[in-house]
């Protein structure tokens, strides 16, 4: 085997691996809020957003608009959003996060963060923004793909 061929097959197994602990770690932590791993992608969308309609969750998730209201539904019993109907359109529900709610969520966080930093600090800059570039390309790949299925 070639050295480009070995190097690609364990980049590709090492991204199996992250994928595959990724996936288990973010059911734990959703688990341990008694919540859903999509509930927790959207908790993750709403962090950026800060707010975002029912209609922008669902295109989001790719989850229908009854599924998003069972969603909406748990987040907000759950206490970490409010849903209110948009005053200029009354039709339309705009999901918001409750800050403190989500702060708490984030603990559980903390020691995940404390360990990436630890492992982003032993990077370049230069290698930061390589792996940012793959991730924002990587993520392309997947939305494309998603779009096929």
């Amino acid at each position: 085997m070639e050295d480009r061929e070995r190097a690609t097959a364990a980049f590709m197994r090492a991204g199996r691996e992250s994928s595959r602990l990724s996936v288990l770690f973010r059911h734990a932590l959703a688990a341990r809020l008694g919540l859903t791993v999509t509930d927790m992608e959207c908790l993750d969308f709403l962090m950026d957003s800060g707010s975002a309609t029912a209609g922008q969750l669902a295109a989001q998730t790719g989850l229908t608009t009854g599924a998003i209201t069972s969603l909406i539904r748990r987040l907000t019993d759950a206490g970490f959003v409010t849903a209110e109907r948009d005053p200029a359109d009354r039709r339309r529900v705009i999901v918001t996060l409750v800050p403190e709610r989500v702060e708490e969520g984030g603990r559980l966080y903390a020691g995940f963060g404390a360990a990436v930093h630890e492992v982003i600090a032993g990077y370049s800059t230069d290698e930061l923004r390589f792996l940012a570039r793959h991730y924002d390309t990587m993520s392309a790949v997947y939305r494309a793909q998603l779009s096929s299925l």
